[in-house]
């Protein structure tokens, strides 16, 4: 009788804890169904907000303090998909990391699309065409970019500026900021900046003294995609739609021009533009 009742006793236990761990099972699968759905329902754009029109902080942008013509078209994205879109702000140089890492879904940065940078991550259909410029001040005697040559350049770490000047063979100096490599160039401490044509523009048209030079024959154009992880096709096909719809309908053109055409920063020096 006292073994039935060990044996009883032992298959009771046995059982509780089958029951209890089926239980516990249940509820990890839940909270995992629960958090797939809430990851479901947002796309994180993973950008670096120091690219004026394209992405910079503000006091009320597309995004939360996000905005710019890249932040608009992320927005819109969003929306197509019946999602939210989020940002998470990074230097440039750790975009693409944090991509295959999975802090972000999706990458948008006015980054150009590269063969070198294919063989990491997938992109979209190009959305937006640019090319490089030269900023120079307007006493300048920089004409074309064999001109820099024995000159300072100043160019953003990263950026497709910085790889065109190495393919020059020009010496130059690589700054975090747009905004600080103006600076240099205003403070005289540099003669020439490189980088893409937008941007200069808003920064010629923010800051007093300074001027763009083009040199079609030596800065070709270059597109602009969004990067996801390789293999994310789902996602790929998501946003490829979206941005097909934007072209065709004339959306991106819009967003575009509105953004071009405002004031989306003070000027380098801290002071409003005039």
């Amino acid at each position: 009788m006292k073994l039935f009742k060990k044996i009883l006793a032992v298959g009771l236990v046995a059982a509780m804890t089958l029951s209890m761990a089926a239980c516990g099972s249940s509820k990890s699968e839940d909270k995992k169904e629960e958090a797939g759905n809430s990851a479901g329902g947002t796309i994180t754009f993973g950008t670096n907000a120091e690219f004026p029109p394209f992405e910079y902080v503000t006091a009320s942008g597309a995004i939360d303090e996000f905005d710019g013509i890249d932040m608009a078209i992320a927005k819109k994205i969003a929306e197509d998909n019946g999602k939210t879109a989020k940002i998470n702000n990074m230097e440039f140089d750790s975009l693409l990391l944090a991509l295959q890492n999975g802090q972000v879904d999706a990458v948008i940065a006015g980054m150009t699309i590269t063969d070198e940078r294919k063989e990491a991550v997938d992109f979209s259909v190009p959305y937006y065409t640019a090319t490089q410029v030269m900023i120079v001040r307007e006493d300048s005697d920089i004409q074309k970019a064999a001109d820099m040559k024995g000159k300072k350049i100043v160019v953003v770490q990263g950026y497709t500026g910085e790889t065109c000047v190495q393919d020059l063979g020009y010496d130059y100096e690589a700054f975090k900021k747009g905004s600080e490599t103006i600076l240099e160039l205003i403070n005289g401490k540099c003669d020439a900046v490189v980088i893409d044509s937008a941007t200069a523009e808003k920064y010629v048209a923010d800051n007093k003294g300074i001027k763009i030079v083009e040199d079609p024959d030596t800065f070709e154009a270059e597109e602009y995609g969004i990067a996801v992880k390789k293999g994310n096709t789902e996602l790929l096909n998501q946003i490829n739609d979206a941005i097909n719809k934007m072209l065709s309908d004339g959306t991106i053109s819009d967003i575009s021009a509105q953004y071009l055409d405002m004031d989306t920063s003070e000027d380098a020096s801290g002071s409003d533009a005039e």
